[in-house]
């Protein structure tokens, strides 16, 4: 149950967040959609006793696999979906605990959370770029070469 209302808060906060980036109405259920579905890969990810970092990275390509596919579909840039649709991964609990370990002068947890912070964020880009890579040599194997 507290994986579906967390799949739930996850398409309700990605959408809201989607309507201060001013993205055009006509996307806003579809970022929703893509936040949706990496929140439920990242708590499914967590249920099943996998790493923090690891989830991170899951969800992060579950993002961008979705967002390149709706930037196709709807042909719209793919940072339409994608920009809203990571917010669920982004370690935003982790900066907040560096910094409150930090004032707390906890050096141990704080460069914990630090290190962790670090490799979210380091593989969330490498699923965006993984996933990126992917497309681009997939579209220069299906674009036809011009013969002129």
């Amino acid at each position: 149950m507290m994986l579906v209302f967390g799949v739930a808060g996850c398409f309700v906060a990605v959408a809201a967040f989607a309507v201060l980036l001013e993205t055009p109405k006509k996307y806003m259920l579809h970022d929703g959609i893509v936040g949706a579905i990496g929140g439920f890969v990242y708590l499914f990810s967590v249920q099943c006793h996998v790493d923090a970092v690891l989830a991170s990275f899951f969800s992060a390509l579950a993002i961008a696999l979705t967002s390149h596919i709706f930037a196709r579909v709807f042909k719209a840039p793919v940072t339409i979906f994608l920009i809203a649709g990571i917010l669920p991964t982004v370690p935003g609990a982790g900066m907040y605990r560096i910094v409150y370990y930090l004032i707390a002068n906890d050096s141990a947890q704080c460069s914990y959370y630090l290190t962790q912070t670090l490799e979210i964020a380091g593989v969330i880009s490498l699923a965006v770029f993984i996933m990126d890579t992917l497309f681009k040599v997939h579209l220069k194997k299906t674009v036809p070469k011009d013969t002129h």
